[in-house]
């Protein structure tokens, strides 16, 4: 379960149905190494396959949100020299193919997530961010596409996600440059929701934010999602016809909505049934 487990880059807690992800090797600006490519989405995927949660927050420690990929990470690829130079190439493609899905899984998890972002968003951690579904940030945050200084291009997220985000010419300045986009930028330009003062304060304004998602209906709020995340990547007559799809299995006005009619009635917080959990094994 879950509870039980212990983690080299991270911390998760979850309380009243709100997960809280921290991201936890400050000393190091909370850079991506091997460790945590391989518990960020396990994390995520056992929080959504077990329903262990209605929202996830997710946040950092220290002085930056995250400085990006561990240099250590490219030097741990195991590239053979001896392998012929399509399979090499290939091999790479798979790659970046799974490490595009470690942060694939903050779009297909069923509940919202929220970052919390302080300090440095750098590099890889744009990619990741730009996978949320809502961000918010301190005064003092930057956001930094900083591969181009690095001699390549980002390639977990970013240049594909951040143009749904903000504006096309604004995403290829960002990435041509590699410059520092500050938090103010950010919350003109619609990246960020909000912009807080201080660490603290931010937190607590989130998770206010992440509780009040979690006191909804999780089903309707999964079909939010679901249909936002939809409507983004195809038409509005597309988007439409698979609106009425999902309504026409999802929507049971017996069950949540009464619940909530009777909630009112009864001058109390109405009461929802978790998301079934999902096996990712057993099929029967």
């Amino acid at each position: 379960m879950l509870s039980h487990k212990t983690y080299q880059t991270l911390t998760v807690d979850i309380t009243d149905k709100v997960a809280h992800i921290v991201l936890n090797r400050p000393n190091e600006l909370n850079s991506m190494n091997v460790d945590f490519w391989h518990e960020f989405p396990s994390v995520i995927h056992d929080i959504n396959n077990q329903s262990a949660a209605r929202a996830i927050v997710i946040s950092s420690t220290g002085k930056h949100f995250c400085a990006g990929m561990d240099l250590g990470v490219f030097t741990a690829t195991g590239a053979d020299n001896t392998i012929e130079l399509g399979r090499k190439h290939d091999h790479l493609r798979r790659l970046v193919l799974k490490l595009q899905d470690c942060f694939t899984v903050l779009e297909t998890a069923r509940m919202p997530v929220l970052m919390a972002i302080h300090g440095g968003c750098i590099g890889g951690a744009l990619d990741m961010i730009s996978a949320a579904d809502c961000r918010y940030c301190t005064h003092d945050a930057f956001f930094s596409i900083e591969e181009t200084k690095l001699g390549m291009t980002a390639d977990v997220g970013t240049l594909q996600r951040l143009p749904k985000l903000i504006s096309m010419g604004l995403v290829k300045e960002l990435a041509f440059t590699g410059r520092r986009m500050t938090a103010a930028e950010a919350k003109d330009s619609g990246l960020v929701n909000q912009v807080y003062p201080d660490h603290e304060t931010m937190l607590a304004a989130v998770f206010d934010i992440a509780k009040e998602i979690a006191a909804r209906s999780p089903l309707a709020v999964t079909g939010c999602k679901e249909m936002i995340n939809y409507a983004r990547d195809h038409s509005v007559a597309d988007s439409l016809q698979y609106m009425s799809v999902w309504q026409s299995g999802m929507f049971q006005p017996q069950n949540d909505m009464m619940e909530v009619f009777n909630a009112k009635a009864q001058n109390r917080a109405p009461e929802f049934e978790e998301l079934t959990p999902i096996d990712p094994v057993k099929i029967f």
